[in-house]
């Protein structure tokens, strides 16, 4: 899965320039599409060959790629990816924010019979797919389909015709596109995601729409946009086919204790190791494996769904961000031994009174509304270089809205 953690991260950029992709269907494209060289429509011709070879009509393909120029802004993105190196404690603060946490209530309280039914069908807990839908796309809000996803037959036109280390995969990716499209489960107008081509409330490649989507709404069609069913029911599939997500197991507990090994809790409490909060292991026969991400700070007993969820994005960082928030948003308390050096994390009014100082002392973080991604961050990065502030690692924490109120 490829990860958009949408609050401010992705470049806004207008749709200016459009193409006409069949019989009243008119797709906007990227203004830096017109930069595309000539040897791109070369390409296209010899594409249809290999394309309707792996089952995609004549017709489809005039449809969507007979007048599509590429988006030639993926290639900066794809080797200038934004870099901020952040410690894990302010990773998961990052991620299990106020707002999150907020938001994810109240998207269990909207949606709480489908998280039911998905349980039921699927048994995975709701807190790990709130957790996933609310770092994807912050829980569907359209504002992240406005402002941060483009067309992306666009994008993967561009990859597969001109990224040469992954040629296969985007060539792939970008017919498994035309699939979805010949099925009639989605239009080149609605398919609107990241760079890389994920799309949706949970952020699918067209592969995984393709193969391992369900219409959980029962619309006739798999559709990963609009309301959340067939995104979250299809991303409970994922976890169970991809990534061996186990019925009615936690993923895992902070603990006390040390010890190497893959046993079950019940061997665990007998060598000494302790659930932090002092509770009993619920299921004692159940398998699981220490880890200590990081010296002095908290450490877990992990089972197989915190790996499941890796499976959804190949980060022990990330894996422990998911759970965490989903386990905060069912009412979860914060970690009990914090990371070294690690500062609370700030409320939702702390973090938009930093976004509004840094606004106002000429650094945009592209909004106030509590939610810290990529802009709020390079804004605090640029006002920690210019005031002197070491490490100046776009971390908007404590320290810094400490010095902002000076």
């Amino acid at each position: 899965m490829t990860t958009i953690d949408s609050d401010n991260r992705l470049t806004r950029r207008s749709l200016l320039h459009t193409a006409v992709l069949g019989a009243g269907t008119v797709v906007a494209y990227p203004l830096s599409a017109l930069a595309a060289p000539a040897a791109f429509d070369q390409w296209r011709d010899q594409f249809r060959a290999k394309a309707i070879a792996r089952g995609i009509s004549d017709e489809i393909y005039t449809r969507v790629m007979g007048r599509i120029e590429p988006d030639m802004s993926v290639f900066a993105k794809l080797r200038n990816q934004p870099e901020f190196n952040e410690q894990l404690w302010q990773y998961i603060n990052r991620r299990v924010s106020d707002w999150r946490l907020a938001a994810g209530k109240e998207a269990l309280r909207k949606y709480g019979d489908l998280f039911t039914r998905i349980e039921r069908d699927y048994g995975v807990e709701r807190g790990t797919l709130l957790a996933l839908w609310g770092v994807e796309t912050a829980y569907g809000d359209p504002l992240v389909q406005k402002n941060h996803m483009t067309p992306v037959f666009p994008s993967l036109a561009a990859l597969a015709w001109n990224e040469p280390r992954r040629r296969a995969y985007w060539e792939t990716e970008l017919i498994n596109a035309l699939r979805i499209v010949q099925k009639g489960w989605g239009t080149p107008d609605e398919m609107r995601g990241s760079w890389a081509g994920a799309m949706g409330h949970t952020q699918w490649m067209p592969e995984v729409w393709l193969n391992l989507g369900i219409d959980y709404d029962g619309d006739g069609r798999v559709f990963p946009f609009g309301n959340p069913d067939d995104a979250l029911g299809g991303s409970a599939r994922y976890l169970i086919s991809r990534g061996k997500y186990q019925r009615d197991q936690h993923w895992g507990y902070e603990v006390r204790g040390g010890g190497g090994g893959n046993k079950s809790y019940a061997a665990w409490a007998a060598a000494g190791v302790t659930r932090a909060d002092g509770k009993p292991f619920p299921r004692p026969n159940d398998k699981a494996q220490l880890w200590t991400p990081v010296q002095g700070g908290p450490t877990f007993l992990l089972g197989p769904n915190f790996y499941a969820v890796r499976s959804y994005n190949p980060s022990m960082n990330y894996a422990l961000a998911i759970v965490h928030l989903g386990d905060r948003i069912l009412g979860g308390a914060p970690f009990v031994q914090p990371f070294p050096g690690s500062e609370r994390a700030m409320t939702l009014a702390e973090i938009q009174e930093m976004q509004t100082r840094l606004t106002k002392a000429g650094f945009d973080t592209g909004g106030t509304d509590g939610r810290v991604g990529n802009g709020t961050m390079k804004a605090v990065r640029d006002y920690q270089l210019k005031a002197g502030m070491t490490p100046a690692d776009g971390y908007g924490g404590l320290k810094v809205l400490a010095r902002l109120r000076q």
